[in-house]
């Protein structure tokens, strides 16, 4: 985890690993209640019910980011090209999938383009 150092690992798997905490922290689970995660997908986006695909290097955003808005925006991401493709979104360094998505006439925009069809720019 980010901005965990090794002192805090340490200290997270000292108390973990005694036995003499397991009755607090039973005590501590048996009080809390949490709530599911529950993602809202929107039906109504601009991108519901498409299938994207996104290849070569995002800049402003990290693969699994990219692939968690679209998905909370109800399109589908695939990890290739074909034929039931609609989107290919292509950063530098696009290779086999650009040019197979360019062959199958399948609409490419770059990261800037995504983030403005989203309204995220």
């Amino acid at each position: 985890i980010n901005g965990i150092g090794d002192t805090v690992i340490g200290a997270l798997r000292d108390f973990f690993g005694n036995e003499r905490n397991d009755d607090v922290l039973d005590a501590l689970l048996a009080q809390v209640h949490p709530k599911p995660y529950i993602v809202n997908v929107s039906a109504d986006s601009v991108v519901a019910g498409k299938t994207i695909v996104f290849t070569g290097t995002l800049e402003k955003m990290t693969r699994s980011e990219a692939k968690a808005m679209a998905e909370r925006l109800g399109a589908k991401v695939a990890g290739s090209v074909s034929a039931k493709t609609d989107l290919v979104v292509a950063g530098p360094g696009a290779g086999s999938k650009l040019k197979l998505a360019t062959e199958l006439d399948i609409e490419v925009i770059d990261e800037d383009a995504w983030l403005q069809r989203i309204g995220k720019a």
